[in-house]
Order: C-alpha cells, then structure tokens, then sequence
C-alpha cells in the first residue's frame, strides 16, 4: 500500500490503463481536458477510456445536458456524472457486463485572463466497485490557489488522476483515500472544502467524519453539513444570505445556548435589510473546541453534532480560533449581506484583550478592521459574574482603560447590543457541570437541556450516558 501511495500521476494513469476491467469516459467543463490528457501521455489507454468530450460552449452543454442557471455547481456536475454513465451502458451493454464503469466530470471555472476571479469547481467520479453492481459517486469542491491559468489546469489534471486512482485502488480507509487524493498537491495550490460519497460501497462512511478530517488536515479552514448530515460547501449554501453565528462547544447543548440563539435572532430580525427567510443560524465548531485529552475524537463530535442536528440547525466545522478570522471568512461569502454574531459576555472580554492579536502587524486595529469592519454586529448575552454572584453584561463590561474608546467607538456605530429579554434562571446553567452529571448517572441533568436534547443523550448514549439497567424482581 506504501508502493501505492506513491505512484507518480503518470504511474497512476497508466496503472488504471492496464486494469483490465477499468473502463470509463471523461467529460471536462471549462479548464481544458487536463485530466484525460494523463491517460493519454500514460499510453494504454485505448483499453480504458471510452470516450472524452468537452461542452465548452454553453448552448452545446445545455443540448447535452439540460439548461441551466449556472454551469459551476453541484447541480451540473452531478447531471453530468449520471448522463455519461448511463451513456455508456446504453452504447455498451455488453462492454458493460465485463467491465468496471466509471463516468469522471468536472465543471470548473480557472482563472481569467485579467485574474479578477478564484478558480474553483466541482469535480466528481460515478464509478462500480464491482462488475455489473450500482454505482458509488464521489463528489468534491475544489478551489485553486496556482497565480496562473496553465498552472491552474496541471493541477486539476493531477486532482482527476488522484480521484480516480484513489477510488478505484484506495476506497476502504478514508487516511489513505485522503492522501492519496492530494497527493502532490499542497493546500498551497489547492484546497478541498467538500467531499461527498454516496452509493451501496459507502452505506457506513459518515460524510460528517469526512468533513471533519478535510479541517483537521488543514487541506480546508471550514466546511459544513445541514440537520440531516448532509455535507454543504460553504460558499454556496451561504452564498448572498444573512447569517447568524454562534460559535461554542455545545458539550452538551443546554437550555441557556437555546435561550441564546432564540433571543439573538430576534435581535437580529429587527435589522434592516434582514428577512426571516434569508437567515442562516449557523452553529460553529472549531477544532480546538473538539479537542479532548489532545486529541480530536471523532465519536464526540458526532455526539455534538447529532444533537445540534435534532434541534434542526446548520453545523459548521472551522480551522478559525479567532473570531474575526472566522467573520471575515462568512463575510467574503455573504457579500454585503447583514451578518450577525452571538456571544456570551466573557468571549466579548477576549475579544477586548490585545494579547489576542499578537500575531497581526497591526494589532487588535487590524484584527477589527478585518473582522468587524463588514456590515457585522454582535449581540452579547450576559452571565453571572463567578466572583461576585452579579450580573455581568454589556452595560458594566470590564475592559482595560485603553480599550474603552474602542468599545464606544463600536456601541456609536451599531456593532454590539446587549441581549435583553433573557431568562435570568438559565445563566446558571454550564456545559462542563451537566456533562458531569450524564457522566456520573445522575438524573437532574435533564433539567438543564432541551427535551430534544434529552431524548437524543438517551436513545443514542451520548456524553458517556448509560442506560440504567433493569431491576430484577426476586
């Protein structure tokens, strides 16, 4: 397997050129045809490729596969992974009995002449495991980060041999599946930030782990996944919304995390230009606040990740432990849509802290420059102050002196506001001390999260919950 993970792109082609049963076409959308053009230069590949094409033009796309609005999504490469395949069993019906069939399609967008734009595009593989079974699909996001055009195609020519290669000869561990699709391809030049796999070969993969491992090996800084576990790209599914942001741990959630986000966003609904059926509450997770004992544990976060799911909310997974890091991101996405931020008062403490930006030339003023400078708001949720048993909030925030006309600065131009009808018997509700409780057996966790939240801890032993066992009557 170590000899495998090392193949060249050439000795990939050729090495899928000469499996006998590996039969396919290829259909490339708007960076050239780089991929096939491998198994061309391998050699061997009249026993592999059945046919290669390129729909360049957009009225010759549209006749081969439906009109569309946009020609660079999901939408598209998927009605193209299943037209070519179902081309090729109609063509071939006896090939298709003695051979393994894949149809590989991407629809991408690379850099323009004046370089005005980021190259990126979907790219995808439907392909049989085994002889005469339904096929599996493999579908990915892709942005290029190469400052020239050429460069761009050499890597996305690498990408489709790596795909191809990884899905045929690497598909029963995700490690080696992963490297083996960035094989030669740092994050530098591009970036991965969804992959989906479906079909009866991957009933068991959870398409959350995999989202989870493309931040966790830094090939992207965020990815996301609806209620149903669906994986999302970011940038479309946030494309031009308003958002609303809530960034935790939610080990577990608890009722004062719902009180939160339910009076944020009524906050947030009295904005201009913010219209209810244009938000997306977005729960984030970053990596440091997966992390338990020093490692990331998969299983815990799909324990978080289950239960946000059942209160119905988008999830969100980030490499950004800095909130204006994080805002920027959304920000870049949502254009000049309203975006807003929920925290609790302590988070907004370490956002006053100028330690926080050691990193950055410029300071905390480059970092709210950055991060708050869009059209971002926050709403501050308050707590009990654990020294004095008061009421600690926006209106008696304590913050060094110097930072003082910073904090007015924001208050004079509507970027915080104070949360304010919240349920002063939730504050004292903490994570870590209902965790406890689940951990231990005891029973008035329940009091302290949603009955949802409850039902799910329960059903699906979540937190190191165990069921009690059944009395035995004597």
């Amino acid at each position: 397997m170590v000899k495998e993970m090392r193949l060249t792109t050439e000795e990939k082609a050729l090495k899928i050129n000469l499996t006998k049963d590996i039969y396919g076409c290829f259909a490339e959308i708007g960076a050239g045809q780089e991929v096939v053009a491998n198994f061309f230069r391998a050699g061997g590949s009249s026993g592999t490729i059945a046919f290669s094409q390129s729909a360049y033009d957009m009225k010759v796309s549209d006749s081969m596969y439906g009109e569309a609005s946009r020609y660079v999504c999901e939408e598209r490469l998927v009605t193209m992974l299943e037209t070519e395949f179902e081309t090729m069993k109609f063509r071939l019906p006896e090939k298709y009995k003695q051979s393994r069939f894949f149809s590989f399609c991407n629809t991408v967008e690379s850099l323009n002449y004046h370089k005005t734009n980021q190259g990126q595009g979907w790219v995808g593989i439907r392909f049989q495991m085994n002889l005469e079974t339904p096929p599996n699909d493999i579908v990915l996001h892709i942005k290029m980060h190469d400052i020239s055009n050429k460069a761009q195609q050499d890597s996305l020519g690498i990408l489709g041999v790596n795909l191809i290669h990884a899905a045929f000869f690497l598909n029963e561990d995700l490690d080696q599946f992963l490297d083996g699709l960035v094989y030669r391809l740092p994050r530098e030049r591009m970036e991965i930030d969804m992959i989906r796999v479906s079909g009866p070969d991957f009933e068991n993969t959870d398409n959350r782990v995999i989202a989870l491992n493309l931040v966790k090996r830094g090939m992207t800084d965020a990815t996301m996944f609806d209620l149903c576990g669906n994986v999302l790209q970011p940038a479309t599914a946030l494309y031009k919304r308003n958002i609303l942001l809530m960034r935790g741990r939610f080990r577990p959630v608890t009722k004062v995390h719902i009180d939160m986000i339910e009076t944020g966003l009524n906050h947030f609904l009295k904005e201009e230009e913010v219209v209810k059926e244009n938000v997306s509450v977005v729960f984030e997770l970053t990596l440091k606040d997966l992390t338990a004992d020093g490692k990331i544990l998969d299983k815990d976060f799909l324990d978080r990740a289950e239960l946000l799911g059942s209160l119905g909310y988008t999830v969100m997974i980030s490499n950004y432990l800095k909130h204006y890091k994080m805002v920027d991101y959304l920000a870049s996405i949502s254009k000049e849509k309203k975006m807003g931020i929920i925290l609790g008062i302590y988070n907004l403490n370490s956002i006053f802290d100028e330690r926080y930006y050691d990193n950055l030339p410029g300071g905390i003023l480059e970092a709210f420059g950055k991060g708050f400078g869009h059209n971002v708001k926050m709403f501050v949720y308050p707590a009990i102050d654990v020294e004095t048993g008061d009421m600690y909030s926006l209106e008696n925030l304590s913050i060094p002196a110097n930072m003082n006309g910073l904090l007015q600065y924001m208050k004079d131009n509507d970027k915080l506001e104070a949360i304010e009808e919240y349920n002063p018997k939730l504050l004292s509700i903490m994570s870590d001390d209902v965790l406890s409780k689940i951990k231990a057996n005891a029973s008035n966790w329940e009091e302290d999260v949603p009955e949802e939240v409850v039902k799910a801890i329960k059903f699906y032993e979540l937190f190191g919950y165990c069921k009690p066992k059944e009395s035995i009557e004597i």
